[in-house]
Formats: structure tokens, sequence, C-alpha cells
């Protein structure tokens, strides 16, 4: 057999390099040409890399986690004879097929797949796996399904391995798993926790598993589970790392009544349903932070340290900082100063929606000039805010609760909530933030006003 070292190709778009999320073959597989091999991660998208040749995995050169170069070998595949992986058609991406959509997934998230491979190698879990077997005519430890297939599984309680996939190389797609839910074969749904992180059960994959360790400070509080620091997870990281360590934090926190917008809310949100749009209060928000914004053109910058260059950026771009379950990311709603209120909240809802199905474009997570973040109903008192670098400025919005307030010498009972804004006082002075915050607390306090701006 001939020995093939297959390389990170060229992905384009200026990629020169790329982490390596998740694998979906180990050392000894034998592999059709086109079969998904591995997912790598970039700054500009999710790549799923297919195998160029048929053969058998020799050997793989990079961990989940690892940066690989565009053109170090990824992965050393014994070329030869051998019957094409899972009996099925090849898969129809040769080099690398480029997700337009959220970039990477963590452990913690949809690819804990990898995991099953070493689950044969325990006797208990070897004969689990075995009357599973024989309660069902199918039984793949290490199916291959889209992130997409595995949330429908996840959701409809399926058990992956027991799904005979009809796509490409074998692949289980969405159809797969709606006639196996149907039939009324359901996964046992099972969990454990590992340092207060709830994980799918499973040992983790064997070149992952951890290690007996030294007697030590860590030892005595548990080793626990170990499992890879890779993917969107990391990207989090790193990108609130650099924002903490470059940005010169400062906050600014003030009350705001917001008796008047509830009731405009109330007022408006039967005819924006009609329309097919959920009103929220976050539309409202943007349309005062934008307002404010055109005030205080500062804070609708970001500072270029290479050249020493203050950008002053033409149109407002907000970012919206949603949790999913990869992670937070910042869906932008891109020149939000010329969209009205409607429109703004269906754009809310729409990259809202696309979030939680891990939909997002690359497009859609990039060029904001401000963010604004909030919890919803678990926003608490208040919170301070991470800048979204390069941002200089996150709004954070609080819980609404009722609390007693002077109106004309009386005390009565209104709705206040919290308002805490994070600037980088390397560029922002603290009476220009007040400034622009107590702009943003009287339009939401008299929230007509944005009709007239």
């Amino acid at each position: 057999m001939a020995k093939f070292e297959f390389k990170l190709p060229d992905i384009g778009e200026g990629v020169t390099e790329g982490e390596v999320v998740a694998w979906h073959v180990k050392e000894g597989d034998r592999v059709a040409e086109d079969q998904v091999m591995v997912e790598v991660m970039t700054d500009k998208a999710t790549v799923t890399i297919g195998a160029p040749k048929e053969g058998k995995i020799e050997r793989l050169m990079a961990d989940p986690g690892a940066m690989v170069q565009v053109g170090d070998v990824l992965v050393v595949i014994h070329t030869g004879n051998g019957s094409r992986a899972h009996g099925g058609q090849p898969a129809a991406t040769a080099v690398g097929d480029i997700k337009e959509s959220l970039p990477g997934t963590s452990y913690f998230g949809e690819k804990r797949a990898a995991a099953s491979a070493a689950r044969d190698s325990s006797p208990g879990v070897a004969a689990s796996a075995a009357g599973a077997a024989t309660a069902s005519d199918h039984y793949d430890p290490k199916p291959l399904a889209t992130p997409a297939t595995r949330k429908l599984a996840r959701d409809l309680h399926v058990d992956l391995r027991r799904v005979q996939g009809s796509g490409p190389g074998g692949r289980v797609t969405k159809q797969d798993v709606k006639l196996h839910s149907s039939s009324g074969t359901v996964a046992a749904p099972s969990v454990a926790t590992s340092g207060g992180q709830l994980l799918e059960s499973g040992p983790a994959p064997a070149r992952l598993r951890s290690q007996p360790v030294a007697r030590s400070k860590a030892h005595e509080l548990g080793a626990g589970q170990r499992v890879p620091f890779v993917g969107m997870r990391r990207r989090i990281a790193e990108n609130m790392s650099l924002s903490k360590n470059t940005a010169a934090h400062f906050t600014f926190v003030e009350e705001c009544e917001v008796d008047r917008l509830v009731a405009l809310r109330k007022d408006l949100q039967e005819d924006a349903r009609e329309r097919g749009v959920e009103l929220t209060y976050l539309p409202f928000v943007i349309k005062a932070v934008v307002a404010a914004l055109r005030k205080h053109p500062g804070l609708n910058s970001s500072l270029d340290t290479e050249k020493n260059e203050l950008v002053m950026h033409e149109h407002c771009h907000i970012g919206i900082a949603a949790a999913t379950d990869q992670g937070l990311v910042v869906p932008v709603i891109h020149h939000a100063e010329s969209m009205s209120l409607l429109e703004l909240a269906r754009e809310v809802q729409r990259l809202g929606e696309a979030a939680r199905d891990g939909q997002l474009t690359v497009q859609e997570l990039q060029g904001s000039t401000f963010t604004v973040t909030s919890l919803g109903k678990q926003a608490g008192l208040f919170a301070v805010p991470i800048i979204n670098y390069p941002n200089v400025g996150i709004l954070g919005i609080h819980r609404m609760k009722e609390r007693p307030v002077v109106r004309d010498g009386e005390i009565v009972i209104g709705r206040v909530m919290l308002l805490s804004l994070s600037l980088d006082h390397r560029i922002v002075d603290g009476h220009h933030g007040a400034a622009f915050a107590y702009d943003v607390i009287r339009y939401l306090e008299e929230p007509a006003r944005l009709l007239l701006d």
C-alpha cells in the first residue's frame, strides 16, 4: 500500500490556519473517498474536510484543539484496494465544505459523538451495546451526521447509533431520524456532571481520557473528567481575554423608569403580532442606543492600534449578545440607524432564531460597532458586561422591577430597571459616557421621542 500525507488545503478568503475541532475518524478506520474526516474552524467559517482518497487511516497528526497551518499534514492514509466505509456512496465534499454558519461547536455542544468510539473498550458498555444491537437490526458506534441532524435527534430523543443512514457514505439524514422516531425507538436520556458542567454520559475519546495524576492539590479536589477546550468555547475565551487585557474597562450604572415604555409596547404589541412580529423591549433599546450614538459618535468607533487611528464608523451596526448551546455569540443588526421599530423587531426575532438553530452566517457575526447584552428574565439586578472588542462600548440591560419612586413629591410604585454601560476608558472619558447613558435613559423613559427621531 502507498502512504498518502493529506495536508490542510488552502481554504481561501485569506485563511492561513485553522483549529482542529473534531475528528470523525480514528486511527485504523477505513475511509471512502470524500467521507467526512475532520472539522476545522477558521476565523471565517467551520470547514468539514472529506477524505481525498480511499484507504486506511494510519495516523492523525493533530489532536482536537491544535492549530494547524495551511500545508501542514493533517492525516496519513494508506491507500490501495479496500471496501468503501459504510458501503454507501461517497459524500459530496472533496476538499472542504465551507459552512456559511455559526463557526465551530465545542465538546460541550454537538460533537460528543466521537466519545462513543471509546465505549467498545469497556466490557460493561460493550455488553449493553451488544444488547442494543440484538434489539435493533442496526448499530453503528460512530454514526455520520450533520450538526443539524444531531440536534434533531437530541430533540426527538433518538439514539443515532441505532439509526440506519440513507445518505451519502451511510450518513444519517434528518428524514432517517424522523422515521426512526416514528417507529417508537428512542434513546434513554442519561447525563453526568463534571466540574459543574452538564455533560452527556459516556467516556471521552481514548486519546483524551484522564490519565492518573500525581497526588497534588488538584488531586485532592478530585481530578474529574477532562474534555478538550476547543472550538467556539475556546474562541470565546480568547476574545474575552483580549478584551479584558486590552481595553481599559470602566462601567457606569444608572436606573431607568420604564412605565411609559411598558405602556407603549403594550399598545403596539397586537399590531406587531398581526404583522408576524413579536415586539420585545429590545428593539426599543436598540432604537434608543442608535439615537444616542448619533449624538455621541465617539462611542460608535473602534481603535486601530496598528495604525494608531480612531475609526469613526459611519453606520450603526448593533451587536446583540445571545446565549446558545455553542456559547455566547453576537449576531449583528447592520445599518440599524435606517430601520424602523418594526424592522428592528423583525431582525431581532430572525437573528435570535438563527442563533438558537446554529444557522447564523459569517457575515451576521461580523462588523458590530456597539453591543447590547441582556439575559432577559435572568438579567438580575445588574452586572458588569465585558466589551465586545474592538467596540468601545457595551450596554447591559437588566431586569425590570417594581420599586417605590418619587414623582411630584409623592412616593408611588414604578417599574425600574438598571442599565450598566461598560466603556473603553482609553477612548471614552467618564463624562462622555455618562452623557450617552443619560440620553439612552431619556429615550427609554420617554419612548415617544423615538418615533420623532
